[in-house]
Order: structure tokens, then C-alpha cells, then sequence
């Protein structure tokens, strides 16, 4: 009985009629539109990439620092936004770092250097790390775990399938008349978002540290993601055996002993490390940092693929991928229901086997291939994997956690994201030069652009597998084999009884 009503009571307040009120509806745009940007901002880069590098004189190990200098600042700083969300509230520190994002997406389209332009994305990626924890966990606090939540999670991925489905034509015709114009574009958009914003927005009770904050953790955990992505993002330079590598490496394993050390002892951690006693919260990690890595690898493959070996323009390259967030912008409600009857546990393993396939089929690609036989049927599954396996990631990371813990959550899987993209494109970047041997003929690149295929099709593979433990765990607790477990809130709710009673 008294877990029932602690139930009653973190759902308090969460929006669980289907009927929502205009104002729900304009808040929930408002979020949508900053997820919106984010992807938005990925993919218009993605497609300008050579006009930047051929512009700014960048080469393609510089040219992969205008996309990780805003995943390092995005991955490694989203464990300290995540958290400040919680503690500092939501909706403040949403509407800040969006005005932070607007600015920074100006000053990226000022800038005239390969190093200044990287400065700004990696200011913007700070921005994003704020804005996308805080977003995710106004959602999550404002609709009620299951059909409601799930309905306005799968609107919130749509748009961003969306934002990334038209950056990339967007940014074939801005790309044409100047890569400049994919920078500016989003800043008007940001601001008429962040003006609805302050009116929208709900202004949630505010959670408040008892105690002070982890400074300690926050420093420890921000440095050992910030030197884990640039070390590995820079060894392809400096060599993966280099002293310089391995001492950054051993470097990151003793601050991240460390921050497990300080957040096991701290009364008020960063990262509570009881949440990653939920299975689900384990997987849907796991399987977020291996399905956005290999995204951001093939994405970068794809793109010079296109472009340099079969000779596609911008725009010829951002309408040959734009079928795969397509099918994601048209099937909100079709996965909102899917994910209500089946539960993310059993949606996100077809979703994964789908982008497995896809980059299975891309590995077929020769210097004379079409976008019929290739591109397409590859951009389909891909793009259907999507439609299916995020919204399950974001539900099955939020699931089950308390409200005081959901910037935690939102966080927590936003890095796994970031983090992925980062490791996988640097070693897909690795691989594809490694592979070349610096040639620039047809036959070097498809050297370079085969095991770099090969290596992004392993990853995802990887992630199918940790998918499936989850579904044949699902398959076990409805056969009856198998209890279901205890939300973790509930489960803490329970320790705090018996101390008390003691």
C-alpha cells in the first residue's frame, strides 16, 4: 500500500488525459523545436562538409573536428547538464542554453578560420548539452509514464527525424549559394523558440540540493568524457600506440575510478550509481552508444562516398539520404502505438536488425553504383531502424525513475549518444585513411570506404545483441518465468521505510 501511493505520487501532476490543452501542445512544440535544431545543425554540417574543408583548407582529419568539436562539447558536458536540469530547474536552465545556441550558431557563420569555426561548434555542442537533458525531462515530468509519455517521446523524435530529413536538403540549396548560410539559418528559428519558450514552458517546482552540489564529480566525470573523446578523436594523428595516446588513455581510466569512487561516497552525486541497477536503463544506454556511433561514422563515410566518388552535388547527396528521415518523420503515431502494445523492450531489437541491414547492403557500393540500387533500399531500412529504435531508447532510459532523477536519465543516454558518435567516427575516420593509404583514385577510396562499412555494420551489430537480451528477458516476464522488476524509485523508497523505522 505505501508503494502505491509513492507511485500516486511521483505521477502527481503528470499530464495522463489523452486530451491535451493548447498550451501542453506549445510547450511540447517548443522542446520539439530545440530537438529540432539539434538535428537540424547535424545534418545541414554533415552535407557541407566539403564545401568547409575545400573553402577553409581543412583536410579530412580537420574536417572531423567541425562535427567532434561539438560532439566533445555536447558528450562531455551532458552528465553536468542533465544534472544541473534537476537541481537548478528545468525550464531555466532549457531557455538559457538556448539562447547560448542561437548565439553560438551566429558566430559559426562569422567566423573565417578551420579553428574558430571549430570553437563555435563546440560552443554550440555546450549549449546542447544543457538544452537536450532538459528538454527530454520536461517531457518526462510533464506526461505520465506510458501511453501519454510515449505518444509526446515518439512527436519528439519525429522532429528530430524531421529537422534532420530537411537540413539535408535545406543545406544542399543554403550549400550552394555558401556553406555560411547552413550556420545562420537556425539563429532566427532558435530565438522564436526561445521567446514562445518563457511563455509556454510550465514553471515545474524546482529541485533543490539538501546538501550542496558534487563539484568534485562534476569535474572529475566532465574531464575524464571531455579527454576520453578527444583522445581517441586525435589518435588517428598521433598514433593509437603513441605515448602520447596510451597516456591519455590511462589518464581517463584514473579519472573515471575516481569519479565512481567520489560518487559512491558523496551524499549528493552527480550520478547516483544505484540508476544503473535498472536493466532497462543499462541497455538502452549501451544500445544508444552503439546505434549513434555507427550513424555518425556511416553518415561521414556516406557523404564523402557521394560526393568525391560519384561525384553528386550537395543537394544530389541530401536528396539521395533524405528517404531514411522520411520514413521517421511520417511514423509518429504508427511506433507510439507499437511501443503501447509491445514495449520498447521488443520494438528496439527490430529497429537495430533493420540498420543492420542497411549497412550490410551499403557495403555493395562500387564506383559506378545508383541511387536505386543502393542508396535507397539502404536509406529505407536505415531510416525505418530509426523510426523504431529511438523512441524505444528514450523510453526504456526514462522508465521507471523518479522525477528528481530524470535530467539524471535524459543525461545519462544523451552522453551514451554523444559519446558513441564521437568513438565510432574517429575510428571510422581512422580505418577509411588507413584503408586509402592517402590515394585519391577510385580504387583507394572504395579501399578506405569498405572496412569503414564493415567496421560501422560490427558496431551496430553489437547493439543487436545487447537489444535481444532485453526482449528475451521481456519474453520470460510475460510467460511468467520471470518477475518484473521493482522501479528503481520505489526500490529507495522502500530503504528510506526501514531506515526510518529503525
Amino acid at each position: 500500500m505505501r508503494l502505491h501511493r509513492m507511485h500516486m505520487h511521483v505521477a502527481f501532476g503528470a499530464m495522463t488525459d489523452t486530451r491535451w490543452t493548447p498550451r501542453l501542445w506549445g510547450a511540447l512544440v517548443v522542446l520539439c523545436a530545440a530537438m529540432f535544431l539539434d538535428a537540424l545543425d547535424v545534418s545541414m554540417v554533415g552535407v557541407a562538409l566539403p564545401s568547409i574543408g575545400a573553402d577553409l583548407h581543412l583536410s579530412d582529419s580537420a574536417l572531423q573536428w567541425v562535427v567532434s568539436g561539438y560532439v566533445l562539447g555536447y558528450g562531455g558536458l551532458l552528465l553536468l547538464g542533465g544534472r544541473a536540469a534537476d537541481l537548478l530547474g528545468r525550464r531555466r536552465v532549457f531557455l538559457i542554453a538556448l539562447a547560448v545556441f542561437a548565439g553560438a550558431s551566429l558566430l559559426g557563420g562569422l567566423v573565417d578560420s578551420g579553428p574558430l569555426l571549430i570553437g563555435a561548434r563546440f560552443l554550440k555542442g555546450i549549449s546542447a548539452a544543457f538544452t537536450a537533458p532538459a528538454g527530454l525531462s520536461i517531457i518526462t515530468t510533464t506526461f505520465a509514464e506510458g501511453p501519454a509519455r510515449n505518444r509526446a517521446l515518439s512527436i519528439y523524435t519525429t522532429c528530430s527525424a524531421a529537422g534532420f530529413s530537411l537540413g539535408l536538403v535545406i543545406s544542399g540549396l543554403l550549400t550552394s549559394a555558401g556553406w555560411r548560410l547552413t550556420f545562420l539559418m537556425p539563429v532566427p528559428i532558435a530565438l522564436i523558440a526561445l521567446l514562445a519558450g518563457i511563455k509556454l514552458l510550465p514553471r515545474q517546482r524546482e529541485q533543490r540540493s539538501s546538501g550542496g552540489y558534487d563539484v568534485a564529480g562534476a569535474i572529475t566525470g566532465t574531464v575524464a568524457v571531455l579527454l576520453l573523446v578527444f583522445t581517441v578523436t586525435e589518435a588517428q594523428g598521433a598514433g593509437w600506440l603513441s605515448l602520447r595516446t596510451i597516456g591519455s588513455l590511462l589518464l581517463v581510466v584514473a579519472l573515471a575510478a575516481a569519479f565512481l569512487a567520489i560518487e559512491a561516497r558523496t551524499a549528493h552525486p552527480l550520478v547516483r550509481l544505484g540508476i544503473f541497477r535498472s536493466a532497462g536503463v543499462r541497455r538502452a544506454n549501451l544500445t544508444a552508444l552503439t546505434l549513434m556511433g555507427s550513424y555518425a561514422g556511416f553518415q561521414f563515410v556516406a557523404t564523402l562516398y557521394l560526393q568525391r566518388l560519384l561525384d553528386w552535388s550537395a543537394l544530389e547527396t541530401a536528396l539521395g539520404l533524405l528517404p531514411g528521415g522520411a520514413i521517421v518523420a511520417l511514423s509518429a503515431g504508427s511506433v507510439s502505438r507499437l511501443l503501447d502494445r509491445f514495449g520498447p523492450e521488443r520494438v528496439l531489437p527490430v529497429g537495430v536488425a533493420s540498420m543492420v541491414t542497411g549497412y550490410a547492403l551499403f557495403l555493395r557500393l562500387d564506383e559506378h553504383s545508383s541511387f536505386l540500387g543502393l542508396v535507397l533500399p539502404s536509406m529505407l531500412l536505415i531510416g525505418a531502424g530509426f523510426a523504431l529504435g529511438f523512441p524505444s531508447i528514450n523510453v526504456a532510459a526514462t522508465n521507471g525513475v523518479a522525477d528528481d532523477e530524470q535530467g539524471l536519465a535524459s543525461g545519462l543516454v544523451n552522453t551514451a549518444l554523444q559519446v558513441g558518435g564521437a568513438i565510432v567516427l574517429a575510428v571510422t575516420t581512422a580505418v577509411l585513411t588507413a584503408g586509402s593509404g592517402g590515394g585519391t583514385d577510385a580504387h583507394a577510396q572504395l579501399a578506405g570506404y569498405r572496412p569503414a562499412l564493415l567496421l560501422v555494420t560490427g558496431t551496430t551489430t553489437l547493439g543487436l545483441l545487447i537489444a535481444l537480451t532485453g526482449a528475451l528477458r521481456s519474453g520470460r516476464r510475460k510467460a511468467g518465468a520471470e518477475p518484473a522488476p521493482v522501479p528503481d524509485y520505489q526500490y529507495r523508497a522502500v530503504q528510506q521505510e526501514v531506515l526510518s523505522e529503525r
